[in-house]
């Protein structure tokens, strides 16, 4: 670790963690949905959204306290990325839910769920990752983990569109369970966006 002089302001720890907390809020939201009666999935959707706007608010609460701080803990873009990769990770999940409550999916395909618990599984661990950042310890793993979680995730999301497009599916449900599970994906690589992050980091206050 680098020696400073100057003291850092260190609320910034405290943001990232509760931003990533307020994830796997929203992951939890996911897996609720997919046990979820069609009837009662705009309640979730409703929950989901309020979630979200608690994302959006703890983003914008490290812009400001990135806007206001002569000295940041690491460098100012790395804060910048990483605060607006864990706000796409939200963005994403809470889009997948609006999207069935709107399109009134009634049956998920197989697979779904195992892209759930994916994005389940990449909470828990940014989550635990994120206090972490005060003393840059034990990250190789979590970085690892999740990039490995993104590659199964890849695989079942191709596995997913072979799926859809075997011609068992009218061509409208295609194009909207289609649209779903893109949505899922885009969430699992930001996940991964949220790693190489904080691997950037950690390699430059190495």
């Amino acid at each position: 670790m680098r020696f400073r002089l100057t003291p850092r302001e260190t609320s910034f720890y405290d943001m990232f963690a509760a931003s990533a907390d307020n994830i796997v809020t929203g992951s939890k939201l996911l897996m609720e949905l997919l046990g979820a009666d069609a009837s009662d999935r705009a309640e979730i959707a409703e929950r989901m959204r309020a979630a979200e706007h608690a994302g959006d608010d703890a983003t914008h609460a490290i812009f400001h306290q990135l806007n206001s701080s002569f000295i940041t803990p690491f460098d100012r873009e790395d804060i910048y990325n990483l605060a607006s990769s864990l706000d796409d990770i939200m963005d994403f999940m809470e889009e997948a839910v609006d999207l069935v409550v709107l399109y009134n999916v009634e049956d998920l395909p197989k697979g779904v769920e195992q892209q759930i618990e994916v994005l389940a599984r990449a909470a828990e661990l940014t989550a635990e990752a994120m206090p972490n950042l005060r003393t840059m310890d034990n990250l190789t793993e979590y970085w690892i983990e999740v990039n490995r979680l993104e590659n199964q995730a890849d695989q079942i999301h191709r596995k997913l569109l072979a799926m859809l497009f075997n011609g068992k599916y009218e061509a409208i449900e295609v194009l909207k369970l289609k649209q779903i599970v893109d949505v899922l994906e885009e969430a699992a690589d930001a996940f991964e966006h949220v790693a190489n992050t904080v691997e950037t980091i950690a390699v430059k206050e190495s």
